[in-house]
């Protein structure tokens, strides 16, 4: 029973997700920012959710940078990266944000989505490790292709908003065999907002990022812990300019605060 409950834990979810009507709240806040998207927020157990556009839910997108979540954990399993210590030396090539312009630690490198840092990883763990690891954590259709460093940018890699969700869950349950220190360094990467009453953890993501042909999609998924119960939201949405970028995190934060989650 415990090895099919992850399969079992998606199903019931994604049936759970169709069940729940358009959430008004979350359409008025969508339509006021003339934002196109969806968003799923989920208690931890599943018996609450809030969600728009939920029949996208499903939907696999390309997860852009918050493959650094998963990637993460994998890099230290898999010794590419050392600890939280390690520094990325800077080649001095000019790659567009001056956030990434500059050696990095691996804090730096996740707060920043630095590609070029978690490239270098990708390159040290190898495609089929990858594979591997993909299908245990049954992320998204779990296709490392078909180039090692870029597959979650341009490549094969797909997950949809329920399956990020899902995923979280996991993380969040430490249902996967990584070591306690990976999760407890992952958990401190991911901290945006420390509160009294709630503390945010969460990633963003640009899929298209840089390539001015390819659609541009924006995600954020992550979590809210409160003093009462734990909560996992996954949002993306397109993005027309770069402005647009910021609302990803803004439009989170108002649904949390309009539901009264936090």
């Amino acid at each position: 029973m415990i090895r099919i409950f992850p399969i079992l834990a998606l199903l019931m979810f994604t049936l759970a997700s169709s069940a729940f009507a358009e959430d008004a709240d979350i359409a008025q806040l969508f339509t006021g920012k003339n934002v196109q998207g969806m968003m799923v927020i989920s208690s931890l157990d599943g018996t609450i959710t809030y969600s728009h556009k939920d029949e996208s839910a499903a939907t696999r997108m390309l997860p852009a940078s918050t493959f650094k979540i998963p990637n993460t954990l994998i890099a230290l399993e898999e010794g590419a990266l050392a600890d939280e210590k390690q520094v990325w030396k800077w080649d001095g090539t000019d790659r567009g944000v001056a956030a990434w312009n500059k050696d990095q630690t691996l804090e730096s490198a996740f707060k920043s989505s630095c590609i070029w840092c978690y490239q270098e990883l990708a390159r040290r763990v190898g495609t089929e490790r990858y594979n591997a690891w993909l299908t245990k954590l049954q992320y998204g259709n779990s296709q490392a292709g078909p180039q090692v460093d870029n597959f979650w940018l341009e490549g094969d890699l797909r997950i949809s908003a329920v399956e990020h969700i899902t995923f979280l869950k996991r993380v969040y349950r430490r249902e996967f065999h990584f070591k306690p220190a990976s999760y407890e360094l992952l958990k401190k990467l991911m901290v945006i907002e420390q509160t009294p009453g709630y503390t945010l953890r969460a990633k963003t993501g640009w899929a298209g990022f840089g390539v001015p042909t390819a659609p541009q999609i924006g995600w954020y998924v992550g979590y809210v812990e409160t003093k009462t119960d734990v909560w996992f939201f996954a949002m993306n949405m397109n993005i027309a300019k770069p402005a647009d970028a910021g609302l990803r995190q803004k439009l989170v934060m108002e649904v949390l605060k309009v539901k009264g989650i936090i």
